[in-house]
């Protein structure tokens, strides 16, 4: 494997452009943190104004997706009028289709195919938009019944582009994550495996995937972990109390914010490679960027742990968080 994401970064936290690509999406609170008018240049501005505040505190991992509405395009409008910027390394993925016409409220966000025919269309549309920036493409929100797992024309399609120097992975989602995990593991192509990244749910909340990713890393690919504050019921605004007091409590023991020590107890992981920000605003980028000032005591990580929900409930509850 060939992927490095610990080497190309100054710190562990990468940015994802899922909150700012498109005027909808599921993080709670971000109806106030965007702004009341999400035409596609107020957008755009609020891409770049992270992905500068990125850069300049050391953020090098930049994720998008095919069904993020224009992440990719403002990435790579980004990267064009960034020309001294050569040192990120630019993941995005193909996998679901963005349907919701730039509305808040459609009926349809996204819709699912992994299958060969899109994969040949969204690579084309990835490709024409990032280039040779793009270092990492993966299957999005693959789960064990997928046909991704077991079609062999698909793999050749991925082991092409993987021969071109495109890193090839996938994310999961869905409380079966890690089944998903140890079934791309066993994938190849000629005898060589053929995922080298996976992206993946873990937080405080949902820690089922932990000895997969574990294995994961142990087996040479990287590790990125998505939604490490559990889109927003992480976050001091959304806390649930009293169930979530333990992470208010050592909030305060540390003298940081909730999110940042819910990232901290995510990136302290030894197979964490990057653990992704999702944020919507500079400010709580900035805040989720302390997290690689948090120390946690082994007792805090123990008592953090305590916060775990059962895969099935966590899934549930997400399925019901509204669009924004």
């Amino acid at each position: 494997m060939t992927l490095n994401l610990r080497a190309a970064s100054p710190v562990p936290i990468g940015l994802g452009l899922a909150a700012v690509g498109r005027p909808g999406y599921i993080t709670l609170g971000r109806g106030v943190d965007l702004p009341a008018v999400r035409t596609e240049e107020a957008l755009r501005e609020r891409a770049f104004a992270l992905m500068d505040s990125a850069y300049a505190q050391g953020v090098r991992y930049l994720d998008a997706a095919r069904s993020y509405g224009l992440a990719e395009t403002y990435l790579a409008q980004w990267l064009r009028s960034r020309p001294d910027v050569t040192d990120v390394v630019v993941g995005s993925k193909w996998g679901y289709t963005y349907t919701a016409g730039w509305h808040t409220q459609a009926e349809v966000h996204e819709v699912k195919d992994h299958s060969a025919g899109a994969y040949d269309r969204q690579v084309a549309e990835t490709r024409a938009l990032l280039d040779d920036r793009l270092n990492l493409y993966q299957i999005h929100s693959v789960t064990p019944d997928s046909p991704a797992l077991g079609d062999t024309a698909l793999h050749e399609r991925l082991a092409r582009l993987a021969r071109t120097g495109v890193a090839v992975g996938l994310s999961t989602s869905g409380p079966r994550q890690a089944d998903t995990i140890r079934a791309a593991l066993a994938v190849t192509v000629d005898g060589r495996p053929l995922f080298e990244s996976f992206q993946t749910t873990y937080n405080l909340l949902e820690r089922s995937t932990g000895t997969a990713l574990a294995e994961a890393h142990a087996a040479g690919r990287a590790v990125i972990v998505k939604e490490a504050l559990a889109n927003g019921r992480l976050t001091g605004p959304h806390l649930v109390l009293p169930e979530m007091n333990a992470l208010l409590e050592i909030a305060r023991e540390t003298g940081a914010t909730c999110d940042a020590v819910a990232l901290a107890a995510v990136a302290v992981q030894p197979w964490a490679d990057v653990v992704l920000s999702g944020a919507a605003t500079v400010g709580q980028l900035t805040s989720n960027l302390a997290a690689t000032r948090v120390r946690l005591a082994p007792a805090q990580v123990e008592r953090l742990g305590e916060l775990a929900e059962p895969p099935g409930a966590y899934w549930t509850r997400r399925s019901q968080l509204a669009w924004e």
